[in-house]
């Protein structure tokens, strides 16, 4: 029986937090950046954390 693979897409997108929750990256602060205020792109700097809704697929994509 091979290895389970784990997504090396999710793998660049997701990372662990010390307690085991899944830590992601806010969407909309790539480009377009003028019309944003300095307050929204700062808030979108800092570090989410997936839903518990989604944390099983994720969870899935990570194979953890």
């Amino acid at each position: 029986m091979p290895k389970v693979k784990t997504k090396s897409s999710a793998k660049k997108r997701f990372s662990l937090t010390g307690t085991g929750k899944i830590k992601r990256k806010h969407a909309f602060k790539s480009h377009i950046l003028t019309k944003k205020s300095t307050k929204r792109k700062h808030n979108l700097t800092k570090a989410g954390l997936v839903h518990t809704s989604d944390e099983g697929r994720v969870r899935d994509m990570l194979k953890i």
